[in-house]
């Protein structure tokens, strides 16, 4: 199993409206295609510059079944992401496999 992390950067403007948004529409959009599960949002307490840090993260089956979710989903949300909080919001992934 892997984990799927995004990391956000969020202005303090707009932080609140950005978690709404997460767990409103985010989450359960992507859950709705069923192939990146239990989502977990974290706050990155190490990072703490300017703005907000947040850890989204997800579990998924395998790397190939997350490219194929990024090509199908993922990049239209980027692009949502984008238009809606412009540079407001900056996010990058991280790709972690789970060590048992």
């Amino acid at each position: 199993m892997l984990i799927y992390n995004i990391t956000y950067q969020v202005d303090d403007e707009i932080h609140d409206h950005f978690l709404v948004w997460m767990k409103e529409c985010l989450i359960p959009e992507v859950e709705q295609k069923g192939v990146l599960k239990s989502p977990r949002i974290c706050r990155v307490l190490s990072h703490r510059d300017e703005g907000s840090c947040y850890s989204l993260q997800w579990e998924v089956e395998n790397s190939t079944v997350l490219h194929r979710w990024h090509l199908e989903q993922g990049m239209h949300l980027n692009e949502e992401l984008g238009k809606i909080f412009k540079q407001k919001v900056v996010g990058f992934p991280t790709l972690m496999e789970v060590v048992e």
